[in-house]
This record gives C-alpha cells, sequence and structure tokens, in this order.
C-alpha cells in the first residue's frame, strides 16, 4: 500500500522533506498541530506543555505501563496560525540531537490542504541515525490517525 505521506531523505543532505496532502480544510489541518486535545490523539501520546505561540514551547510524554518510553520538547521560534509553525524538536535520550522543523501548511481548495515539513539535522549523522527507526511508516501512520481524526470533526 503506498504511504501518503512522502518522506524525501537526499544523499548527503542533513535535511528530510516531509510532504502530505489531507482531505481537510487548512483551518482544521493547522488545528490538529496547535490543541492539545488534537495532539494528544494523533501522536498518541501526552502533552505536558503546549504555548502554541512565538517563543512558546512543549513537551510531550508517552508512557507503558508507567514507565515513561518517549519524551520530546521544544522551542516554537514563529507561529502564524493557518500558514506556518518554526520549531525546534529534540526526543530526549536519543543520539539524533535537536532539529529544527520547519511546517508550512497550505490551502489547496476549500476542503484539501498540504503539510510541507522541512527538518534540518546537526549533521548528515544525525539525519541518518533518524532515518535507522520506523520513521517513514511511523508518520504515515501519526498522519493517517490526524486525517480520520479530524475527519469527524469536519461533519
Amino acid at each position: 500500500m503506498e504511504q501518503k505521506t512522502k518522506v524525501n531523505a537526499e544523499d548527503g543532505k542533513q535535511e528530510i522533506i516531509i510532504t502530505r496532502e489531507f482531505d481537510l480544510p487548512l483551518e482544521l489541518l493547522f488545528k490538529a498541530y496547535e490543541e492539545v486535545e488534537f495532539i494528544e490523539q494523533w501522536m498518541g501520546t501526552k502533552v505536558l506543555k503546549m504555548e502554541s505561540k512565538k517563543h512558546g514551547s512543549y513537551l510531550f510524554e508517552t508512557s507503558h505501563k508507567g514507565n515513561v518510553v518517549f519524551r520530546a520538547n521544544g522551542t516554537i521560534h514563529e507561529f502564524v496560525p493557518n500558514q506556518k509553525i518554526i520549531r525546534t524538536f529534540e526526543i530526549e535520550n536519543m543520539p539524533i540531537g535537536v532539529q529544527l522543523e520547519f511546517l508550512e501548511f497550505e490551502k489547496l481548495t476549500d476542503d484539501t490542504s498540504k503539510l510541507t515539513m522541512q527538518i534540518i539535522y546537526r549533521s548528515e549523522y544525525h539525519r541518518a541515525e533518524q532515518l535507522k527507526l520506523p520513521f517513514a511508516n511511523g508518520i504515515n501512520i501519526a498522519h493517517n490517525r490526524l486525517q480520520e481524526i479530524m475527519n469527524k470533526i469536519k461533519q
């Protein structure tokens, strides 16, 4: 089955470009990245902190049987509703390090929109560490959940 979320990692670069078209109005797609209740659902994680604004920060945590298995945090550098989010992202206790993410939200039609993410890593090595994980499949699954959850709201 073809994955709807496209992950492009060109050799010799420190970046990954992720694109996905959604059958969602632009405002709903952006809301999925802005509001805690939706982030928790589609990412499958607990949002401990979310300041959706310029100079805001966030903290996500996922636990299994009482043990923390994933913590991620970052700072939001730019936040323009329905247009873009620029933020750092760091998974704690992972060799990937801090990454810089540029998320751009684009209206295609009244009922469709596109997300383009450019993720820049400190080095090609750090990007390679990310790509060793089931990253492309994981983000595709998460985006599929995002589409399903936000579909219920648009009805």
